[in-house]
């Protein structure tokens, strides 16, 4: 294949947003031979070692575990890479290593199934986190030795998690890193710098953003004001092209807003809210969606949960499993989603069928207390 044929640069706006990015035509087996070149790498002679969501929420965390102890080895990875970049440390970490999980939650055994091996080398093992835990999966994460903290994940972001468990003094502008971290990854938006945060993680290098923290907290320098300026062009015409092509569905008590594209899903969701949605869904052309709820929905996580996925009651993601070969994804790119949008869409009908039963059953349960 041409590179030309998925070079970014080339595209029009339009086809751009039905289309994945250039990563997602490398192959897997490639690209796991480079990361775990440059996971070694990483790990080598680290006495403190960070896996975590390079995200801002994961990156913040990681910025705070560097200022309270001196170092901070960054292994970036994502909610299913967790079980690659535990196998990788207990693989090439030092004997005696501290480690530091930060804003990952594992969805099943098989993320954790390193975690026995990894304690046996290393010297300490801490996990940090917000999301929605299931409970055997936490007991089996303590049981193997690491202390757990989960906080709540309404009211909490891991780098506040992080922030209280770790015996430092920090100053005050990575108190406000956390608050204005949390601004962002809660979706309470009222902070526009939170935006920042989120689009500066999402567009540099990992590396990039914690040294850029860690001069300024969130109080960036205009180079950066720049940068994002002229990043936020294209991501402003990704997120109207998203937004035009959205349908709102009635489900059950909910409405509904269901669309397609490479975008910002936060802002596709404001901009559903808008218009009369208590939830949204925003299926990207890489196969994943993202979940976004309003204070008349807050379900998402269990809605997630249902296609292979997970989160927070207003934020969640997932992958739904339909993707079976290269035409399958065809058809996604070709169709703007729609075995991904039904699937979801089901997930939600699911949920309002459940609550509807557990209505009738309390006005059922009231009825044959009336008649006693």
């Amino acid at each position: 294949m041409q590179d030309w044929l998925i070079d970014d640069d080339r595209h029009s706006i339009g086809r751009k947003s039905v289309l994945p990015g250039e990563g997602f035509f490398r192959p897997d087996s490639i690209e796991h031979e480079q990361a775990e070149r440059e996971a070694a790498e990483t790990l080598s002679d680290a006495g403190v070692v960070v896996v975590a969501d390079p995200d801002a929420d994961g990156l913040a965390s990681t910025t705070l575990v560097r200022i309270a102890r001196g170092e901070g080895a960054l292994l970036p990875a994502g909610p299913h890479e967790i079980q690659e970049a535990l196998t990788w440390v207990a693989e090439y970490a030092d004997t005696g290593a501290e480690l530091y999980v930060c804003d990952l939650c594992p969805d099943s055994e098989s993320d954790v199934e390193p975690l026995e091996a990894v304690v046996s080398r290393v010297g300490s093992v801490a996990w940090y986190d917000h999301h929605q835990w299931d409970d055997d999966l936490a007991a089996r994460v303590q049981q193997a030795g690491v202390d757990l903290v989960v906080g709540e994940s309404d009211e909490v972001c891991t780098a506040d998690v992080v922030l209280a468990q770790l015996d430092h003094e920090f100053d005050d502008r990575f108190d406000e890193l956390a608050r204005v971290t949390r601004d962002h990854d809660l979706w309470v938006r009222e902070d526009e710098r939170s935006d920042d945060l989120a689009d500066y993680a999402y567009w540099v290098d990992p590396e990039e953003y914690v040294e850029t923290v860690l001069e300024h907290g969130v109080d960036f320098p205009p180079e950066v004001g720049e940068f994002l300026a002229e990043r936020r062009v294209e991501k402003e015409a990704l997120i109207e092209k998203a937004t035009e092509r959205a349908e709102l569905r009635d489900v059950g008590p909910w409405t509904v807003g269901v669309t397609y594209g490479r975008c910002s899903q936060n802002e596709v969701a404001e901009a559903l809210r808008q218009q009369g949605a208590d939830a949204a869904v925003i299926v990207k052309p890489a196969g994943s969606a993202s979940i976004r709820g309003t204070e008349g929905f807050e379900r998402c996580h269990e809605v997630a949960a249902q296609v292979n996925g997970g989160g927070h009651p207003r934020a969640a993601g997932c992958k739904p499993d339909i993707y079976d070969d290269m035409l399958d994804y065809a058809h996604h790119w070709t169709t703007h989603g729609a075995v991904a949008k039904q699937a979801i869409v089901d997930a939600f009908r699911r949920l309002a069928d459940d609550v509807e039963e557990a209505v009738g059953a309390v006005e059922d349960a009231e009825e044959s207390g009336e008649n006693c």
